[in-house]
Order: structure tokens, then sequence, then C-alpha cells
């Protein structure tokens, strides 16, 4: 197990506990590229430790009254479905295809993170849209189950805008979706990869402990200044990854392109199906509130 590996995983406990988020857009290059594990594990690996770090961020907020469960669960169940479909679905693709559709989602959010996210205003009827939560539940859910990613950046502003929950409610409440549909995703991943529970632990670990820092620097470190810089690196990494990914795939599709060519567009397509669905979330004009949500602990 690398030394450098688990000192870095302290890492994405630092941007958890500072943003709130983030963690798993670190959490699947540093299992390939550092660990050395394959894509696919790393994955499902990493779905298994977001929703490890989600719990506490999750009890916290159920202590002080944050988290509704009644709308988590109608979310979550209805990503559950999505997640484990996922991850099922990553069975069918290479894992050099399911990396550059995870380096894509990278650098959108490292773009929504630079802009600063515009969440929907609160609704005063108070009334949930059962329908469209569901419909974006199995939607945020199956691209979570697939790459591995907790999906908070869309998941808290659809809260707000169709459970017409507060901005600290919709945070907590997204933690225990994060950890419905990471679970859910790592049980449709489980059944076809090998997992390494002992650098799961490790990783989970440093990551926790990492948290435990991070917090500490909200009050010492002016967060618009470093979620830029963060965002920075973020595009920075992301576009290694496409670039060096594409270029394997395009290298060593040749005579399988038959077989390469459908996976491609099915990555484009859940690819447009993330996109949609952070533009649905968004409703009218409302706050741009990345700053407070990611300091009230947002998922990953």
């Amino acid at each position: 197990m690398s030394p450098i590996g688990l000192g870095l995983s302290v890492l994405i406990g630092l941007s958890l506990g500072f943003f709130g988020g983030g963690g798993s857009i670190l959490t699947v290059p540093l299992l390939v590229y550092v660990f050395g594990r394959d894509p696919k594990d790393a994955i499902a690996s990493s779905l298994l430790i977001v929703a490890i770090a989600s719990v506490s961020g999750a009890v916290q907020h159920w202590r002080v009254g944050n988290l509704r469960v009644r709308i988590a669960l109608v979310f979550g169940v209805s990503g559950m479905v999505g997640a484990y479909a996922g991850g099922r679905a990553g069975a069918l693709l290479d894992g050099g295809v399911l990396l550059l559709l995870f380096a894509a989602m990278m650098i959108l959010t490292a773009l929504a993170m630079w802009r600063g996210r515009r969440v929907p205003a609160r609704r005063d009827d108070g009334r949930v849209v059962l329908g469209k939560l569901v419909v974006q539940g199995l939607a945020v859910g199956s691209f979570t189950g697939l790459v591995g990613a907790g999906g908070g950046f869309l998941i808290v502003p659809a809260l707000v805008l169709w459970a017409a929950l507060p901005m600290p409610a919709a945070v907590g409440t997204s933690l225990l979706v994060i950890v419905l549909n990471c679970l859910a995703g790592f049980a449709g991943y489980a059944s076809h990869v090998a997992v390494d529970y002992p650098l799961v632990a490790a990783v989970s670990a440093c990551a926790v402990a990492g948290s435990l820092a991070g917090s500490r620097l909200t009050h010492v470190v002016d967060p618009a200044t470093l979620r830029k810089a963060f965002a920075g690196f973020v595009v920075v990494m992301g576009t290694l990854i496409l670039w060096r990914e594409g270029s394997l795939v395009v290298r060593t599709a040749g005579a399988a392109l038959p077989a390469t060519l459908p996976q491609l567009v099915f990555a484009l397509v859940m690819l447009a199906i993330g996109i949609f669905a952070g533009r649905v979330s968004r409703g009218p004009a409302g706050v741009t509130a990345y700053d407070t949500t990611f300091e009230q602990g947002e998922g990953i």
C-alpha cells in the first residue's frame, strides 16, 4: 500500500471538510494513477469511500434537524434504482471509456465551482413535486452508479426546487441520498469487480482525518479563493485524464471500433443526461450559494 497514496488521501478529506464536496473527483484518479487500481475497481471503491465519508456528515445534520428522512427516502430509493443499474452497466463498458466520462464530469463540475452555482429560489407552498423528484433521482442515481461520483451538485438544487426544502435541510438531506445512491451503485459494481477492502478502509480513514482538519481551515482561509484554486486544479487534472485516456482509446480502438463506438455513444448519452439534470434542477434564478452550501457540508 503506497504511503504517498495514503498521504494524498488526506486531500480527499481536506476537500470534504473545507468545501463539503469534491472528494469523489479526487478519489477515482488517486485509486487509478497512484494505487494502480483498475478503473472499474477504482469506481466501485470510490462509491464505498464516498458512502462512508457521507455517513458522518449525514449524522451531524440529523442531530441539528437538517435532515428530512422521508424526502431522502423518496429521492434516494429512485436514485438507488438508477445507481444499481449504472453499476451493472459499468460491466459493459471499457475502463478507458468510463475514465473519459469521469474526466468530462470533472471538468464540468470544476467549471461550475469556478462560476459559483446558482441555486433556485425555494417555493413558499411547501409542496413536494413527487414525479420530478423521482425522475431526477433516477437520472442522478444512474450517473452516480456509473462513474462513482456522489451527485451532490445535482441533488441539492433539486431538493430546494421540488421538495421546497430550505438550503440547510437540502444539504443535510442530500448526504443521506448520496449514501443510498453510492451503496446501490457499489452493489451494482461489486458483482463484477474485485474490491480491495483494506485499501478502501485505509483511504477512508485518511479522508476522515483530513476532513476534520479541513473543517477547521474554513476559519482561516478565504473559501472563494481556495474554491477557484481547487476548481483550476481539477480542470487541469481532468484535461490530462481526457488526453491520456482519449489517446489510449483511439490507439486501441482500431479493429475493435464496432465494439468501442457504441460504448462512446452511451457515454455521451450519459453525459448529456447529467448536464440536462443539472440544467433542469436550476429552476428560476435564485441565489449564488456555492460557498454557503459547501461550508455547511454538501455531498460529494
